[in-house]
């Protein structure tokens, strides 16, 4: 099956009260877990690589021919979107595009709007001729995002919209309370602020940040216009504490295959109860 972009898959979730969930590639056998858990819960998935990791990861080319060859071996039939996260410039995005990405993030938050839009249209831009959709971030997740450690900064509604006017973006990362990594304490996010900004914009909306959030913010998120919903964090930890349960009751075992293949189960897991949560299961067919 051929990889599909954003617009594929996001405003059929929009419409039906569903969020697609978008897990982010650590590994080879993050990969594999993620392609074979949204197969067996016939879901479509965004499988996406950090931009802070992709040279670690071998590469935009590697990790496209990667996820299409695991595709094809796996007879994943589901529809896959891969994404670029935190492009960090707007070259990197396109030389994601150039190997083959079929969605791209650039985000340019951390600049003044006028920057942000400028460079997020020269993405846009590029991407719309070569048949591959684009998200774009206002205001500041909280947290550890691409080795940078950040205060929450909420996305202005105003700004949101000069944003989605000037560039058409086919989906929107507003910041509204969310941070990267783990929550001190319980995460309060801005409904209001959401939506008005849904309203406002229209297009599908991404929620970064979301391992640790409650259940029932979740789906009110989804219901004020999330449609895609970012896991990275929770799927990390759950692999570390397999991994490291595994090397204590084998002291014994070197061969990494023994040893690694609890965790890869557990990010499977993972993600199967993700996309059950965000009510994408059954919805790939």
């Amino acid at each position: 099956m051929e990889l599909v972009t954003l617009n594929d898959v996001l405003p059929k979730a929009k419409r039906k009260g569903y969020a697609v969930g978008h897990f982010n590639i650590n590994g080879f056998i993050w990969a594999q877990a993620i392609l074979q858990a949204a197969q067996e819960e016939k879901a479509p998935v965004v499988i996406a690589s950090s931009d802070r990791l992709v040279d670690y990861l071998g590469g935009f080319k590697q990790i496209a021919d990667m996820v299409r060859n695991l595709i094809k071996r796996l007879d994943i039939q589901v529809p896959v979107v891969l994404h670029l996260d935190h492009g960090q410039s707007v070259e990197r995005c396109l030389e994601a595009i150039d190997a083959g990405y079929s969605s791209v993030m650039y985000d340019g938050s951390h600049f003044p709007l006028a920057e942000n839009m400028k460079n997020t249209k020269k993405v846009v831009d590029y991407a719309h001729a070569n048949g591959v959709s684009v998200e774009a971030e206002i205001g500041t997740v909280g947290g550890y995002e691409d080795g940078v450690i950040g205060n929450i900064h909420y996305a202005d509604l105003q700004e949101c919209v000069e944003l989605v006017n000037a560039t058409n973006i086919d989906a929107l990362a507003a910041a509204l309370g969310s941070v990267h990594g783990k929550y001190k304490g319980e995460p309060k996010l801005g409904f209001k602020e959401m939506a008005e900004i849904s309203t406002a914009v229209e297009i599908p909306l991404v929620l970064h940040g979301a391992s640790g959030i409650p259940l029932a913010q979740l789906h009110q998120a989804i219901t004020l216009g999330h449609a895609k919903i970012n896991i990275n964090t929770e799927m990390n930890i759950a692999w570390r504490k397999a991994l490291q349960h595994s090397l204590v009751e084998n002291p014994d075992v070197y061969e990494p295959k023994i040893l690694l293949e609890s965790s890869k189960l557990v990010i499977k897991q993972t993600v199967s109860q993700k996309i059950k949560d965000f009510g994408s299961h059954n919805k790939g067919k």
